[in-house]
């Protein structure tokens, strides 16, 4: 009884599974062209300018404490300080992203723990602190050098680049083949009269249903093995700390942008309408969700607008997971809003659903 309840749903998602690696755009739009930009990100990052260093102080620091007037001045321009006594929060608040770097002093040694997560920002931090470390030995005229920095980075030191920026170039390239595939497949299949008759043949709705979220949650699938395989091999990514919890993320994404799909499909009336609404909501979203460089420098009414979007949950979960190090509990929040988002979305696409063109 079981076999024959299934064998409708295994026949219209091997159909529809078939139909997409058929069909040459989808293909393209929903792995090549992301895979396009990863090679273009792994291998050619371009530096970007940066506003003023969020720096939380531990105690007291003498060599910016005790700096003249001159240098507190020209450290205020680059630097935005405030001082804390609780260094695990603060080094945890830098490994998030909150703050760029916290900086302490015992005796001689300057110690400033920073983020990898911003290439530019870490640059920008170690050298303007060798600058602070500089001038506070040239105030001690006629001794040799005082005081020395100890720069650390929060994250493991082994990380290269690539692991910073594969997380948000696979949320992407998620969020576009899920969405452009819903929404173009259930126009064309409403416009050539398939859903008609898939509504009269003896297949049952949820059959139909499922079959279209598992092709979807497939497809993922194989994005995400071509996007770690190929970042393993040419860009040395590696996989450590809680990894595995990207697959319930992005199978939680992969239903949150269906919806979208869903929501456009149900509502444009071409092909063409369906991916332009699909390409219109998708690219601005992974610009303001940080997926191909971050917002730390954004106004600040641009980075609330990015919280608000699924892409950037969808990125922070990945990011705490392959990056960040944090535990499988740090997903159960982008899951819970991603799926939110999902039945709320789908539940919108059901009342504006057409059956026929």
């Amino acid at each position: 009884m079981r076999a024959r309840t299934m064998t409708p749903f295994g026949s219209l998602a091997r159909a529809m599974l078939k139909g997409f690696f058929r069909d040459r755009m989808s293909v393209f739009f929903a792995i090549v062209f992301p895979l396009m930009f990863l090679v273009l990100f792994g291998g050619l990052l371009t530096d970007q300018g940066v506003s003023r260093s969020e720096i939380i102080q531990i105690g007291a620091v003498p060599v910016l404490d005790d700096a003249d007037p001159a240098t507190k001045e020209a450290f205020d321009a680059s630097l935005e300080i405030t001082r804390s006594s609780d260094e695990p929060d603060a080094v945890a608040q830098v490994r998030k992203g909150d703050a760029d770097a916290v900086i302490s002093q015992d005796g001689d040694r300057v110690t400033v723990r920073y983020s990898a997560a911003d290439q530019v920002k870490a640059a920008t931090v170690r050298g303007t602190f060798e600058a602070v470390v500089q001038a506070a030995n040239l105030a001690t005229t006629g001794q040799p050098p005082t005081f020395s920095l100890d720069p650390r980075q929060v994250e493991d030191e082994s990380l290269s680049t690539i692991q910073f920026v594969t997380p948000g170039l696979l949320g992407w390239a998620v969020a576009m083949s899920a969405t452009i595939g819903a929404a173009s497949n259930l126009v064309v299949w409403r416009r050539n009269g398939l859903l008609r008759r898939l509504r009269l043949a003896p297949v049952r709705t949820p059959s139909v249903v499922l079959a279209r979220v598992a092709v979807s949650l497939m497809i993922a699938a194989v994005q995400t093995a071509i996007f770690l395989g190929l970042g393993m091999a040419a860009f040395g990514l590696e996989l450590s700390g809680s990894w595995p919890m990207i697959v319930p993320l992005l199978l939680s994404g992969t239903l949150a942008f269906m919806s979208i799909g869903l929501l456009a499909g149900s509502i444009a009336r071409t092909e063409e309408g369906a991916i332009g609404m699909a390409n219109f909501v998708v690219l601005p979203m992974a610009f303001l969700s940080g997926s191909f460089f971050p917002l730390d420098d954004a106004p600040a009414w641009l980075r609330g607008v990015g919280e608000a979007l699924p892409l950037r949950h969808l990125n922070e979960g990945m990011l705490d997971t392959m990056v960040r190090g944090e535990g499988p509990a740090s997903t159960i929040a982008p899951i819970a809003i991603l799926l939110g988002f999902a039945i709320v979305l789908t539940a919108v696409s059901a009342r504006v659903f057409r059956w026929d063109a």
